[in-house]
């Protein structure tokens, strides 16, 4: 593939959209380094070679601080394929955080590349067709549109073979797409993924700019450690010195009890908590079960008392179809089943949302983890934990005697770390691959359509 040197391709590097600049660029302002460069609506290559401006090859520079247009070579066709692998993936890599300079650059130059893609006008839309659309389908409309499609976004490198062909490179590349927009990357075009192929590029343009604005906002000040919830991304980052340090899954809210975008700063962990049940989960979740089940309370070992602070009530005394969610208050006691799983992290908030484990831990292989009640899940969570007890002398081990334990146990921090929970729909990845994700809040003023 080629690596066109002019300012637009550098751009286009970091969001893997090389391969659409042989049309963009076009004559002799693009210049390419010893490959090829497909015209999307031809599929002519164009190659040629690169240099600087000594003429010496032209190399890879890391001067993101000094020249923010400046950008690491990554080649996007090296990318993972797999979700798991995609999001996981040890190489190559960057550990630059999300927010800051570090993550407005990269997204500006996208903003940039897809503005060049919009002026060129977008690339049309796939329609869906009869037959399943996967990998040994031949299609003379559909497939040559999937692959141009592709190209558009560096997801394909153009090549040889059978434009009509559903060829396993065409798989390859769809299965890319589909993970760098959250869905299973299963290489077969249904619903969804047709939905996101269809996405204009004047509709990602503006969804790249709304989210530019969302960075910019939290742009300075961030502090040397901090810790940041894309709620959008479901990801989490642990930044230290301008430097992620650890990388988690998170599950998010449903969307009837959306994770709020708020910025606080950690407090304190509570190991092996109680579980101090909020009225409207009382009302919604815990009642109804009851009231089917008396034993529901006995089995999630929870307690039922009149009030904070008040006395202990007998499960079985009470008349469950003449009581609210206020009218006592429920208090899981800590163990396996405790809806927190073995540790809190307090923030304080309005919201009385928080990060914490959860004895589900299946939910984190799902695509889309849009399944909690409004707090915040952590994948691996004691990695984090000791991540933010490290500087008080503790240690992994340290961490997994007192969850072992089952000693219920507040350890304050002595420096309190920044958390930033913000809604990202779009944002350059570790890999230098621009990320979409679906607005499942509906906080997108609009999503823009051609």
């Amino acid at each position: 593939m080629a690596r066109l040197l002019t300012n637009t391709v550098l751009f286009a590097a970091i969001i893997g959209v090389c391969a659409v600049l042989g049309m963009l660029a076009g004559g002799a302002d693009a210049a390419a380094e010893t490959g090829r460069a497909y015209d999307i609506f031809a599929d002519r290559p164009v190659s040629s070679g690169a240099t600087d401006k000594s003429g010496a090859a032209a190399s890879p520079r890391s001067t993101f601080v000094d020249d923010p247009w400046a950008v690491d070579w990554i080649d996007p066709w090296e990318a993972p394929r797999r979700i798991e692998d995609f999001e996981n993936a040890s190489a190559p890599a960057s550990d630059a955080p999300t927010l800051g300079d570090a993550g407005y650059w990269p997204l500006l130059r996208a903003i940039s590349m897809y503005r060049n893609v919009v002026e060129w006008g977008g690339w049309d839309s796939i329609p869906a067709g009869e037959e399943r659309f996967e990998e040994g389908l031949v299609d003379e409309v559909r497939v040559p549109l999937l692959r141009k499609r592709l190209i558009a976004t560096g997801d394909l490198e153009s090549s040889g073979g059978n434009p009509t062909v559903f060829d396993a490179q065409l798989t390859q590349a769809l299965q890319r797409f589909q993970a760098r927009n959250g869905l299973l990357p299963d290489g077969v075009v249904g619903r969804r993924t047709l939905e996101a192929l269809n996405v204009s590029a004047k509709a990602r343009l503006a969804l790249l700019e709304r989210n530019l604005k969302r960075i910019n906002k939290l742009k300075l000040n961030l502090g040397e450690r901090y810790i940041f919830v894309n709620i959008a991304g479901q990801k989490l980052e642990a930044v230290a010195n301008g430097r992620v340090e650890r990388r988690h899954r998170v599950v998010i809210g449903k969307v009837d009890r959306q994770t709020p975008e708020y910025t606080s700063k950690i407090t304190f962990l509570a190991f092996n908590p109680y579980w101090h049940v909020p009225q409207s989960i009382a009302e919604k979740d815990i009642l109804p079960q009851v009231r089917r089940d008396p034993s529901y309370l006995r089995r999630l070992n929870m307690k039922v008392y009149r009030g904070y602070g008040g006395s202990e009530v007998n499960p079985s005394t009470v008349n469950w179809n003449q009581v609210n969610g206020r009218t006592f208050l429920f208090r899981q006691e800590p163990g396996p089943r405790n809806s927190l799983g073995t540790v809190k992290i307090h923030f304080p908030n309005p919201h009385a949302v928080y990060l914490h484990d959860t004895p589900s831990k299946s939910l984190f292989g799902r695509s889309v983890r849009a399944n909690s009640s409004g707090c915040v899940r952590v994948e691996d969570v004691h990695d984090l934990t000791t991540w933010l007890l490290d500087a008080q002398g503790w240690d992994r081990s340290r961490v997994d005697a007192l969850v072992k334990s089952g000693q219920r146990k507040d350890i304050y921090l002595k420096k309190t770390v920044p958390v930033y929970m913000l809604y990202l729909t779009a944002w350059v990845d570790e890999h230098g691959v621009v990320n979409f994700r679906d607005d499942i809040y509906g906080r997108d003023s609009r999503r823009a359509s051609l």
